[in-house]
């Protein structure tokens, strides 16, 4: 399981923008992590400095011990693959089979070696059944999740994704988050997103890195960086909404929380426990 460690890093855009200010992190082998921020934040610069596509103005990028610099670019791309925001930015291909091939091909394998990868990746993203469907002919849903299994046909060992779920309906975005979830926890590949979406951080991440004005302002398990709005609101983001119901309801109503529930199994729980606690307090008999 690959890992990735951003040591101090800095990039401006040729027409002045700074776009990262100094931006440090780890990233361990077969972690879930969230780059979360308002659009402009400098995460998407982040990710792509992940695999060499941008190269930073100072600092370091580091992969499994040495600089991204002194790997070769192929043996990079191969450990570290990326999703852009917009598949149509990366499908190349006139079919899905010939596309998820693209990357293996270009390895110089054996085409029974580059086969086996394609038909590993569609079944991994349950997209075997439109091998020899034309890319035209895919939803954009679709289209995302052939984007993701080109980038497993290399056998890459984390996957960096921008915003996977923009643009897709509530469905389109189960099925892309569950899909990552399962690729991260049984088969142990490093997942990166940046996302501005906060409600999917605690359902489906094990970390939480949140930026603002091309920097790391905080970062941890989403049950930490969570705790204070106040400061979410600083950096233009808001608590996930059923956190901010819970919220409400602990300041504003004073229901006695020991905690602050961020997905809607745990706010269940805790209000189910208030609840009997409730009521075993109306029926207990008098002394």
């Amino acid at each position: 399981m690959v890992s990735l460690k951003v040591e101090d890093l800095r990039y401006k855009y040729p027409d002045g923008t700074r776009a990262l200010d100094g931006v440090s992190i780890s990233v361990k082998g077969g972690e879930f992590l969230a780059i979360l921020g308002a659009n402009g934040s400098g995460k998407t610069t982040l990710l792509k400095h992940l695999n060499g596509l941008l190269t930073p103005e100072s600092g370091s990028v580091i992969l499994e011990g040495k600089k991204l610099s002194e790997h070769k670019p192929k043996e990079v791309f191969r450990k570290v693959g990326m999703v852009f925001q917009d598949p149509n930015d990366q499908l190349l291909a006139p079919t899905v089979e010939e596309d998820v091939a693209f990357g293996p091909t270009n390895l110089d394998l054996q085409h029974e070696e580059i086969m086996r990868r394609v038909e590993n990746a569609l079944e991994l993203v349950q997209m075997s059944e439109y091998a020899k469907k034309t890319i035209q002919a895919l939803s954009y849903g679709q289209r995302k999740r052939i984007c993701i299994a080109g980038v497993l046909a290399m056998e890459s060992e984390a996957l960096i994704l921008d915003e996977p779920t923009s643009g897709l309906d509530p469905e389109g975005v189960k099925t892309v988050m569950k899909l990552l979830k399962d690729l991260n926890k049984r088969h142990g590949i490093t997942i990166i997103i940046a996302t501005n979406s906060v409600d999917l951080v605690p359902v489906f991440m094990d970390r939480v890195a949140i930026m603002v004005n091309g920097r790391i302002v905080n970062a941890g398990i989403p049950e930490v960086v969570f705790t204070d709005s106040g400061k979410l609101e600083d950096v233009k983001l808001e608590l996930p909404q059923i956190a901010q119901l819970m919220e409400a309801l602990r300041d504003k109503d004073k229901l006695p929380l020991n905690s602050l529930p961020l997905t809607i199994g745990e706010a269940r729980k805790e209000l189910v426990n208030l609840i009997n606690v409730g009521t075993e307090a109306l029926i207990s008999p008098e002394l």
